[in-house]
Order: structure tokens, then C-alpha cells, then sequence
């Protein structure tokens, strides 16, 4: 990320600090300008709230969604349809260009929480409430999402239309089977609500569809009782066949109710396993980790490695929940290399992370080429059967540390509906445990190149049967593609709802070649009329 290059005479001053003083630069203007649009952005979510949202307003946003797609087919259908909300919002490090060409249809607005029902155990959301919107607003009434993804933006919407992981996702599955019901808008301006009663075609579809079906107006997802503190132990290992055979027993474990997993090199690895706890014991001391003054989270854990000593911690819930939020898992170190020293997190520690949308913003054509060439953002989803192989591929091929490493299941829906399917073991068996391998960061390989290594990376998760998480950039053709994710049920949808090939690109066409461009490529795109 940081390899220096021969500049030609255009490479002006700013380029040249953008690229290789990147952590001065945040520091020094990027930290500040973020400070001034947080501030900014909370005063306008505070009277946008207090003045024009609320509950009750939601059935105006619909009919206003509504009305916007009446006058579309009433025009003719004259261009592909996308929701208002700025492509530069989105987690993915690249931008979406059809926010450029496509028309908008008005929803970013929705973001209230509707109603919590503690008879149903429900809470009903408007797409763009955020992660850290509903652990704000549960975790003091005693409730909690089953599933809860653990970056603060992360929103129900791109959750549920693409996808969401978190540690608790081995017991309850992707965050798409926390859903009782949807309320979606098809093209047509036709409200439905879905569920796996009602509509169930449209339910089990919806998910990994990235908003090609309809626009996603209301969501009602499952709830449980909460308690106030995660009773996390961490377990340095040693050893790739121990760390493997520990991970997948914790894993299928009933006693856990987080399984998490560092890897910080070919051999050793932190292991943590939670549930949640009322009050602390004495076998273990309380743990905020969640204050800006304290350690990045992923360098706390690497202490137990380092020491080759377990341990018992009492976090706060919405901490622990939160915890690779500041550092954005460790990517914040590449941007700002000294943020974790002691002196840098008590003096601005609170002004971290800078918006993703902001970081975005500021990329060059230099930082681009080397992102593209030097840096990793994706997640794969592998069969824990294929778990020793996948760590293996990844040292030999990225020498990339940390890895997340986080054990989901993923279950079949009936009438071999939706995207996924639970992995077929050689002797016929199902298994429904995957593992999210995660790679944040610059391999340490020497001659690597980002473009061609995903290649190869997509290739090697075809063959095992395993899932790309769709946030980031893709090099799969469309049969591969169509190969890797099972299509039968959604291609009938957009065959027989009303006015949807007009209205939506295909999820492929959505997400993979230059439908999503690196910031630089974004700004020089023009609108098409």
C-alpha cells in the first residue's frame, strides 16, 4: 500500500501526501474535517428526527415510494430505478456508478425503528437504521438482535439485501434468518409484505438480492433477552491442526453463545468464546473495551497470544458488539499508522474512525493503482470442512494477518429457495457450518498483486463449494457467478413480477465488472441523460 513508485511530473503535492503521508494527512485535516461532519450530521439526524421523522411518518414515505414508481411506468419506464441514498455511504471501498446513471426513488428517510413488540419478541425497522441505532435502543430494554454485525454503520437494509455475519452467527445463522417478515415495494408501486407465510417466494429471495427485486421499505426482525456483560475467554493455540480441530469444536459447541477467531500468522491464532452474564464474577475483570482511550480491540487479544496465557473478561454488551469498530477491524492502522499508541488514542482516540464515505473521497489515481495492486478488502465463506485448506491458500498465496476468522451456518430454505445452500459433505451429509475468512489489509507476499490473487481466490472458493460476500469487488464471470450462487427461484420472480427487468439491473450486473468503480474511476464518470 505504501511501496513508493517513480512520479512523473503531474504527480502534484497533494497526490504525493494523499499517498505516502496518508496517516499525517488523516491526522492533521481528514480528523477534523470528520469532526466537523459528525457534528454536522448529528444535528441534522437530531431536528430531521425531531421535525420529520417519526413512526407515524412511515406510511408517508411509502406512498411517497409509491408515487415515485406511478410516475416512472406513467413516463414510460425511461431508466433504471435505485434508491436517493449516496453510493459513498456504502461499506464497500468502491462506489456503485449506477447511482450516477439511475433514476432515484426517494428513501433515505427511512431510518426509524417503528416498534419494538416484547409479546411477538419483534422490532420493527425502516431500512437504513444502523447497527448501532438498535443496540442503542434494545440493549437498555433487555433485548438484543440474535445476530447483531458488529460495525456501528452497518445498516438492516444492506444486511438483509446482501449480507451480515457476527459471532453469533454459528447458532443463528446468517443475519437473513433473523427475519419474521419485509415489507417490499416491487416495481410496480406494489406494497408487499412478505413472510414465510405471505409471499414466501418473494421472502426467501430477497436476501443476497441486492435490492433487484423491489425496494425494501420495512423490516421486522427477531429479538431476545439481552443481559448487560459478554463473559469472553480467550484461548491463545499453537499449531495449524489444533487451531482448526479447537475452532470447529467450539463452533458446533451449544455452550458458547460468541465464537470468534484471530488468526495473527500460519500457526498461532486467538480463539474467544462469550456468553452473556449478568453480573461479573471474580474470575475475570471488567472490561470496557469500547472507550477511546483503550487498546484496538484486535491488538488487546494478541496480548494473550503474546503472553501464551488465557483469559476471562467481562465486556459491556454493546462494547463487546462494537468491538472492531474503532479500528475498523485493523485497517485503521494502514490509514493512520501510530492510532493505537497510548498518547494518539487519549488525545484523539474519540475522533476515530474517520467516515468510510470521507476515506473514500479522498482517493487518488496513485492510491487507487496501488489499492489495486498492494491491498485486500473481501470475505469468503468456506465450509468449516474446508477450513485447514482455506488457511493454508490463504498463507501461501496473501501472507495476510490478522484474519477473522467467524463460524456462521447457513440453512436451506424450503423448496430450494434463495441464494445459499448448506454444504454437501463427500459421503452425502449436510453441514451447515461455514466460516467467514476475512482479509483486511497488505499481504506480505513478495510479488503480489491484489487483481490477479482475487482471481485465483474465486476460483479456489468455486471449486470448494464456498460464497464471496458480495460488498466487495468481484472478478467472476457470469457463469461462474451463476454457478456460485443458485438462481432458479429469482430468475422466475424477475420473469413474472411486473415491470422488474425494466426497473433493476441483474444482481451480476449490479455487482461485478465496472457496475462499482474505485472512488478515483466514480469521479470521473459523468451522468448519462
Amino acid at each position: 500500500m505504501r511501496k513508493k513508485e517513480d512520479f512523473n511530473s503531474r504527480f502534484n503535492l497533494l497526490e504525493y501526501i494523499l499517498t505516502y503521508h496518508r496517516g499525517l494527512f488523516t491526522t492533521v485535516f481528514l480528523l477534523p474535517i470528520s469532526t466537523v461532519v459528525r457534528l454536522f450530521r448529528w444535528t441534522k439526524d437530531r431536528l430531521t428526527l425531531w421535525l420529520f421523522s417519526a413512526p407515524q411518518l412511515h406510511a408517508k414515505r411509502v406512498e411517497k415510494v409509491q408515487q415515485a414508481l406511478h410516475n416512472w411506468i406513467a413516463e414510460g419506464c425511461p431508466s433504471r430505478l435505485t434508491t436517493s441514498r449516496s453510493g459513498w455511504q456504502a461499506m464497500s471501498e468502491l462506489v456503485p456508478v449506477y447511482k450516477k446513471t439511475h433514476r432515484a426513488i426517494p428513501m433515505k428517510n427511512m431510518r426509524d425503528i417503528l416498534h419494538l413488540d416484547t409479546q411477538r419478541n419483534t422490532v420493527t425497522v425502516e431500512p437504513y437504521v444502523n447497527m448501532g441505532q438498535i443496540s442503542r435502543y434494545l440493549i437498555p430494554r433487555g433485548y438484543t438482535l440474535p445476530v447483531l454485525p458488529e460495525l456501528d454503520e452497518l445498516t438492516v437494509g444492506g444486511l438483509i439485501n446482501g449480507f451480515g455475519v457476527e459471532s453469533s452467527s454459528h447458532r443463528f445463522g446468517l443475519f437473513q434468518y433473523t427475519v419474521e417478515s419485509l415489507d417490499i415495494i416491487t416495481a410496480d408501486g406494489t406494497l408487499h409484505h412478505c413472510s414465510a407465510l405471505e409471499n414466501p417466494d418473494l421472502f426467501y429471495s430477497i436476501p443476497w438480492s441486492h435490492g433487484t427485486l423491489g425496494f425494501l421499505v420495512a423490516a421486522e426482525l427477531k429479538v431476545i433477552p439481552c443481559q448487560p456483560y459478554v463473559r469472553l475467554e480467550y484461548w491463545p493455540i499453537r499449531g495449524l491442526m489444533e487451531i482448526v480441530q479447537e475452532f470447529e469444536k467450539a463452533s458446533r459447541s451449544e455452550d458458547f453463545q460468541f465464537v470468534e477467531m484471530l488468526m495473527y500468522g500460519p500457526e498461532e491464532a486467538v480463539l474467544m468464546t462469550g456468553r452473556m452474564a449478568g453480573q461479573p464474577s471474580e474470575d475475570g475483570r471488567v472490561n470496557a473495551i469500547g472507550r477511546f482511550w483503550k487498546p484496538w480491540f484486535y491488538k488487546h487479544a494478541k496480548s494473550y497470544l503474546d503472553s501464551n496465557a488465557a483469559g476471562v473478561e467481562y465486556i459491556p454488551l454493546r462494547h463487546y458488539y462494537h468491538r472492531h469498530t474503532r479500528s475498523l477491524f485493523w485497517e485503521m492502522e494502514e490509514i493512520i499508522p501510530f492510532g493505537n499508541h497510548p498518547v494518539f488514542r487519549a488525545l484523539l482516540g474519540w475522533a476515530v474512525p474517520p467516515p468510510i464515505s470521507l476515506l473514500k473521497y479522498f482517493e487518488t489515481d496513485t492510491t487507487k493503482r496501488l489499492r489495486e495492486q498492494h491491498h485486500v478488502v473481501q470475505d469468503m465463506l468456506m465450509p468449516v470442512f474446508h477450513l485447514e485448506k482455506s488457511l493454508r491458500y490463504f498463507e501461501e498465496n496473501y501472507q495476510l494477518y490478522p484474519l477473522w476468522v467467524c463460524p456462521m451456518s447457513v440453512y436451506s430454505y424450503p423448496d430450494g429457495r434463495g441464494f445459499l445452500r448448506p454444504f454437501r459433505r463427500p459421503d452425502g451429509t449436510e453441514d451447515p457450518l461455514y466460516v467467514d475468512i476475512g482479509a483486511y489489509g497488505t499481504p506480505r507476499k513478495p510479488g503480489f498483486h491484489a487483481m490477479e490473487a482475487l482471481r485465483a481466490l474465486e476460483q479456489f472458493v468455486l471449486a470448494h463449494k464456498g460464497y464471496q460476500a458480495m460488498y466487495a469487488r468481484t472478478l467472476l464471470s457470469r457463469d461462474d457467478f451463476r454457478t456460485m450462487f443458485h438462481h432458479s427461484h429469482y430468475d422466475r420472480l424477475r420473469q413474472e413480477l411486473p415491470y422488474t427487468r425494466q426497473a433493476f439491473d441483474e444482481v451480476y450486473d449490479k455487482l461485478g465488472g465496472q457496475s462499482r468503480l474505485s472512488p478515483a474511476d466514480f469521479k470521473k464518470v459523468r451522468p448519462t441523460s
